[in-house]
């Protein structure tokens, strides 16, 4: 087993910091190989930004991504991007209110930024894309994924964090079926 990741979105929406706790989640709660790279443009805020995120049930031997098995896009600059260099049949997660993507491309839709602003704090968006994510694919574990964020986002966030992870995982199981 081989999946290769892309969290894309613009600086500020914490695309490094998901990727990160998902290879966290995947190397040291759930056993797998792991490996991330990331890159972001030269503004602080705002540029471009992505988080690339290679598991494996054996050693990995290239660290960078050749094509996405799956395309996490927080931003519509992202989405025109990196879209080109996913797999036809990527698996697209997609925040909604942020991205609108080609129709053929059947993206799983949820608006993570919104259901952050929702919990008082829209910096949490990247963590509601998480949720989501784990429900959607179901390559890493719930578990993982939550010791992960308890282990990786300050002390005092961990509640808000973990409440906008389970909001995520949520929506994916309330959401009407990709056709």
């Amino acid at each position: 087993m081989k999946v290769e990741i892309r969290v894309a979105g613009f600086g500020g929406q914490g695309v490094a910091v998901a990727g990160y706790i998902l290879g966290k989640a995947a190397s040291l709660y759930q056993g797998l190989e792991a490996v991330m790279t990331q890159a972001y443009g030269p503004e602080a805020r705002g540029g471009a930004s992505s988080s690339d995120i290679i598991l494996a049930d054996a050693p990995i031997d290239y660290p960078f991504l050749a094509k996405a098995d799956v395309l996490v896009v927080l931003s519509q600059e992202a989405y025109a991007r990196f879209r080109p260099q996913a797999r036809p049949e990527a698996v697209i997660l997609i925040d909604e209110g942020l991205v609108t993507a080609d129709p053929e491309d059947r993206p799983h839709r949820i608006p993570a930024t919104a259901l952050a602003e929702g919990l008082g704090r829209r910096l949490v968006a990247n963590v509601v894309m998480l949720g989501f994510f784990c429900a959607t694919t179901g390559i890493i574990q719930r578990q993982a994924l939550e010791e992960s964020i308890r282990t990786t986002v300050p002390e005092r966030t961990i509640p808000l964090n973990l409440q906008a992870f389970a909001l995520g995982y949520e929506h994916a199981h309330e959401a009407e079926p990709v056709r």
